[in-house]
């Protein structure tokens, strides 16, 4: 929802920001490592007990996710590699974050309790395989009420009331299940009206991607011999 509505917007705040990180000569790979660190220093935070420092930590590894792709836009040097790595780290981040909280309830609330936050990550990460499936064959599953800005929106606001973190992971299983519905009847439908289509889209998917993938190796070789002369 955030990601549909207020992405655009973003892009373009940051792409200042994105031409004066070219000039530090980091890659977009430097910064998405940088956010995977801080995550997991908030995982040990939240895992502790320290709440508010696992949430300025959270918000502090959601900053370098911004600037990652801001400055790959800025250097032409956004990739297919960069784009895997940079979803695989949102995964592994994601994955810390509600270990973290899973670990703090089995310290405070008992150690069934920290089932609820592995089933908010089971969910959401049935939400992003759906996505994942569905543009593999050529159709659309974004949207739904939980994509991951809403999910990380809804943790800061648990971690900066403590004694609610207990019952927005509750809120969170709801809303990221219903999400995980919307999309499957999304794709479901879609596939049910042109399944030969989708194969087709599939195929000219991966076609655009081999040429982009070849552009985009061609400007980082062009960028490179710049550099060096």
């Amino acid at each position: 929802m955030f990601d549909g509505n207020f992405r655009v917007h973003f892009e373009k705040a940051l792409r200042p920001v994105g031409e004066s990180l070219r000039r530090t000569g980091l890659s977009p790979d430097h910064f998405t490592v940088l956010g995977l660190v801080v995550a997991a220093a908030a995982s040990v935070a939240i895992g502790a007990g320290y709440l508010q420092l696992g949430l300025l930590l959270v918000i502090a590894s959601a900053l370098p996710d911004l600037l990652d792709g801001a400055l790959a836009k800025a250097s032409n040097s956004a990739s297919q590699r960069g784009a895997f790595f940079d979803s695989v780290i949102d995964r592994v981040s994601d994955a810390l974050m509600f270990g973290g909280i899973a670990w703090y309830f089995g310290n405070t609330r008992g150690g069934t309790t920290a089932v609820l936050p592995f089933a908010v990550m089971g969910v959401s990460f049935l939400i992003s395989y759906e996505r994942a499936k569905a543009e593999a064959l050529g159709l659309n599953a974004k949207g739904g009420l939980m994509e991951r800005a809403e999910r990380i929106i809804l943790v800061c606001f648990g971690l900066l009331f403590e004694s609610l973190l207990f019952a927005v992971m509750w809120v969170m299983l709801l809303l990221v299940t219903i999400t995980a519905v919307q999309r499957f009847i999304k794709v479901w439908r879609q596939a049910a009206v042109a399944p030969v289509t989708a194969e087709k889209m599939a195929v000219r998917r991966s076609r655009r991607a081999s040429r982009r993938a070849r552009r985009d190796d061609y400007r980082a070789r062009f960028q490179r011999r710049r550099r060096t002369q």
